[in-house]
C-alpha cells in the first residue's frame, strides 16, 4: 500500500461493484444465461470477472466478442440488462473483508457513501437489498447527475450531500475511471486492489495516492486500526 502521512478523511466514498460488493457472480450469470439463449455454451466465470467494471459493455464483449459499434450490440445489451435485473440479488454480497471496515467507520461516526456508474434502476434496489441504504450517507448512481465517471460531477454531488469539501473525502475504487474522477473532483484516491481491475494498464500507473491491497489496510490508512 502506498503510505505516508495519515490523513483524517471525514468521509469515505466507495465505488460499488468490485469495491464494496462482489456482484460479478450475478453479472456473469446473466451473461451466460444470454449466451445459452443464443445456443452457446457457458463461459468460465474467470473470463467475466475482470471486466465487470465495464458494465454491460464488458459483459457483452466477453460473452459475444463484440463492441458497441456492432449492429447486434444494443439488442444484446438490453436483453442482458433485463436478465441481470431479474437475478441481481441472487449471489451478490458485500465483500466479507469490507464488512468490518464499514463497522469501524460507523463506530467512529465517520461518514461513508457510494458513488457508482451503475444506473439507479439497479443501484437502489441492490443497495437496499444488502441493507446498505440506511447506513450510507449518500448513494450516487450513474444517472444521478448528468455525467458519469470519469467526470467529477457524481463525486462532487456526493460531497455536497454529505456536507463536506471534496478535499475532506477519499474515494476508493477498482477502475482507472474512479481515480480519474476522484482526482478531477479534488479528492484523495485509493485503488481497491481486491476488485475487478479490468484488463488495461497496471494499477500502479493509474495515479492514485494509495493502493490498498486488502480491505483491512483501509483501517490503517484511515486511522481506524
Amino acid at each position: 500500500m502506498a503510505n505516508g502521512l495519515q490523513r483524517e478523511f471525514r468521509a469515505v466514498l466507495f465505488d460499488l461493484d468490485g469495491t464494496l460488493i462482489d456482484s460479478a457472480p450475478d453479472l456473469a450469470g446473466a451473461a451466460n444465461e444470454l449466451r445459452e439463449a443464443h445456443g452457446l455454451p457457458a463461459l468460465p466465470y474467470e473470463l467475466f470477472r475482470p471486466m465487470v467494471g465495464s458494465g454491460a459493455r464488458g459483459m457483452i464483449g466477453v460473452a459475444f466478442d463484440i463492441g458497441p459499434q456492432h449492429e447486434s450490440f444494443a439488442d444484446l445489451r438490453d436483453d442482458f440488462l433485463r436478465r441481470y435485473e431479474l437475478r441481481m440479488t441472487r449471489q451478490t454480497r458485500v465483500f466479507d473483508a469490507v464488512v468490518p471496515v464499514l463497522e469501524a467507520l460507523e463506530r467512529q461516526q465517520r461518514k461513508w457513501g457510494i458513488v457508482t456508474n451503475k444506473a439507479a434502476r439497479f443501484t437502489d434496489p441492490l443497495v437496499r437489498s444488502l441493507g446498505l441504504h440506511p447506513r450510507a450517507a449518500t448513494v450516487i448512481a450513474g444517472d444521478t447527475t448528468p455525467h458519469s465517471k470519469p467526470h467529477p460531477a457524481p463525486l462532487l454531488e456526493a460531497a455536497r450531500q454529505v456536507g463536506l469539501d471534496p478535499s475532506q473525502c477519499i474515494y476508493i475504487g477498482d477502475d482507472v475511471r474512479d481515480v480519474q474522477a476522484g482526482r478531477a473532483a479534488g479528492m484523495a484516491t485509493a485503488v481497491a486492489g481486491w476488485g475487478y481491475l479490468g484488463s488495461g494498464d497496471p494499477i500502479e500507473t493509474w495515479g492514485a495516492e494509495f493502493i490498498v491491497r486488502k480491505p483491512a489496510e483501509l483501517l490503517n490508512l484511515l486511522g481506524l486500526a
